[in-house]
């Protein structure tokens, strides 16, 4: 099988920590085991940092620790991904007040990347989002990009 590139948005990481979704969580810890395995490689971006930045200070500690552990490579923000970010919100998407949504999306479209795995079922996982995104990418020349679940991504 061939490898690919994934995009790991903040939920992914937050999941480690969550309380109340044992399910989730142990499918989060099932990924990072067998991600590596599996993956050419695995990314963030500066806007992944940006939304650990301002959690709290305990959480904060967790999740930047959990980076050092996964050591995932880190893809910029430039003036690209911040154009097709706000060509997603124009074409109604994403919302404007969720923009980093949105900067995670085009950010890993720009760089290439295969998979973008996320848990936010409110405005990126979704059939909405998938088509629409798809369809500015190849507007706009872009390659599609797939975007899923992190049970879409490991056998359970």
């Amino acid at each position: 099988m061939k490898k690919i590139k994934y995009y790991l948005d903040t939920t992914i990481f937050n999941f480690v920590f969550a309380e109340g979704d044992q399910e989730k969580k142990d499918i989060t810890f099932k990924l990072f085991r067998d991600l590596p395995l599996m993956a050419e490689g695995i990314y963030i971006s500066d806007e992944v940092i940006r939304e650990i930045s301002r959690a709290p200070e305990v959480r904060k500690a967790q999740l930047e620790g959990l980076l050092r552990e996964i050591t995932p490579l880190l893809l910029e923000i430039d003036l690209e991904t911040e154009k097709l970010a706000e060509r997603y919100i124009q074409e109604g998407i994403i919302p404007e007040r969720y923009r980093g949504d949105a900067l995670h999306i085009a950010v890993a479209v720009v760089n290439g990347i295969e998979a973008l795995v996320s848990w936010n079922f409110e405005h990126i996982v979704k059939l909405k989002t998938r088509v629409m995104v798809n369809g500015v990418n190849r507007l706009l020349g872009y390659h599609e990009i797939e975007i899923c679940s992190p049970e879409e991504v490991i056998e359970v």
